[in-house]
């Protein structure tokens, strides 16, 4: 079971591994008082801590992972061709009767 026990320190691992093969820089100099630049507000921004901390942000990952394989499920039944040939005939009786008035 996923519980938030376990997510943090697979978060944990994940950040350690992640560091250890210089994926993340540590830190680096002087601190910022404050990032003017986007790309310094990303570096300072502590994801791993909200990761682990954080319940939205640790089961995140699921749910896109969840919402991405219902949405791939759906769009395979709604685009296949089966449903286009069903949807062509009802348009097609649409406008026969829509013709007849």
């Amino acid at each position: 079971m996923l519980t938030p026990k376990v997510l943090e320190k697979v978060y944990l691992n994940m950040e350690k591994s992640l560091r250890a093969a210089g994926v993340i820089a540590g830190k680096s100099g002087r601190h910022m008082k404050f990032p003017y630049t986007i790309s310094a507000k990303i570096a300072q921004f502590p994801i791993f801590f909200y990761m682990r901390k954080n319940y939205i942000w640790m089961y995140y990952p699921f749910g896109l992972i969840g919402g991405l394989y219902c949405f791939t499920k759906i769009h395979n039944v709604v685009n296949s061709e089966e449903n286009k040939r069903n949807w062509a005939e009802t348009q097609r009786k649409i406008a026969e009767k829509e013709h007849g008035h």
